[in-house]
């Protein structure tokens, strides 16, 4: 048996790979605000990370990216709000620094349970 493959690791795992793959998308936000007809793409994060909880593994199925809606477009057809995708982006940092942290948290915990063992 493998120490580090446990249920809660899969679950910081996949919690880590959706915040990656949502923070990838705000990247492509950014890039593009000056596209001409580029739409802002997003996820739903919160109906991802409870889809993702549901699955026993991560590959095959990739969240489902879609134009986020609400957004005013410019005259060139763009709709990209830098404003929005900075606070996006803070955000998913800090998502990505609680999953670190839970994954420390863990890691601590199997050591202490391998030092209790001893």
């Amino acid at each position: 048996m493998n120490w580090t493959e446990t249920a809660v690791m899969g679950q910081i795992e996949r919690y880590l790979d959706l915040v990656t793959y949502r923070q990838k998308l705000v990247v492509g936000n950014i890039a593009n605000v000056d596209t001409p007809h580029y739409h802002t793409l997003d996820i739903d994060f919160q109906s991802e990370l409870r889809r993702a909880g549901l699955r026993l593994s991560t590959e095959g199925m990739p969240p489902r990216v879609e134009e986020a809606g609400g957004l005013l477009e410019r005259p060139d057809g763009n709709n990209v709000n830098i404003d929005r995708e900075s606070m996006l982006l803070a955000e998913t940092q800090l998502e990505f620094r609680i999953g670190v942290q839970l994954l420390r948290g863990e890691f601590q915990r199997l050591m202490s349970a391998i030092k209790e063992g001893s």
